[in-house]
């Protein structure tokens, strides 16, 4: 994906979400400008090693209904990242139209089974670009982001998805409702930056 920017999530979640974009000049037609994004939390996982819902410790009911995402705590803010990767996947942006599209390859920290960042409280060391997403930056990257992200759609006023770990309980409830990327992407290691218009897979919803 060219790149182009606004700070998005490495992105993505605020206290603790990143988000990325870098600029490189793009070749055809039309003059590209990618932008890329990281992880956020890492979920809380059993004993047997299956994902859980987010710790409830530190979290105040239903906290994302009851306060301003500015006057939410770290824990709070890092438990509405959903865990699906999106924010980690490469994009593209058309500067002409602004149109941002999806592509399948993803962040090469991102491990592509659990859905999360594998070096997230080091991830800087290896993706300087990745911005950490905060409420004073979401109006900024908000518009690109995906649109069934929580940080979007509190920051635009709407409600979490019935799938939510915060609110079914786990992860897993990501991947069955088919918004987890687990599975569905390459990595940017095996893909030059000429090649990334081949995986663009459209906007997600």
């Amino acid at each position: 994906m060219a790149e182009r920017a606004h700070g998005a999530a490495a992105a993505i979640p605020a206290a603790n979400g990143a988000a990325g974009a870098d600029r490189r000049a793009a070749h055809g037609e039309r003059e590209r400008a990618g932008i890329r994004s990281g992880a956020a939390a890492h979920p809380v996982r059993s004993e047997g090693g299956a994902s859980e819902g987010p710790s409830a410790a530190g979290l105040r009911p239903r906290f994302w209904e009851r306060f301003p995402l500015e006057e939410l705590t770290g824990a709070e803010w890092e438990a509405l990242c959903d865990g699906c990767g999106r924010c980690c996947l490469r994009k593209i942006e058309y500067e002409d139209t602004g149109e941002v599209l999806y592509t399948s390859v993803a962040c090469k920290l991102l491990d592509h089974e659990s859905c999360r960042c594998a070096l997230y409280d080091r991830r800087h060391e290896f993706v300087p670009d990745c911005v950490r997403l905060a409420p004073r930056n979401l109006p900024e990257v908000a518009s690109w982001m995906p649109t069934s992200c929580a940080y979007r759609l509190l920051f635009e006023g709407r409600p979490l998805p019935e799938w939510h770990p915060l609110l079914s309980g786990t992860f897993e409830s990501v991947v069955e409702a088919g918004i987890s990327m687990r599975g569905k992407v390459v990595s940017e290691i095996t893909v030059t930056d000429d090649d990334l218009e081949d995986y663009v897979i459209g906007e997600l919803s």
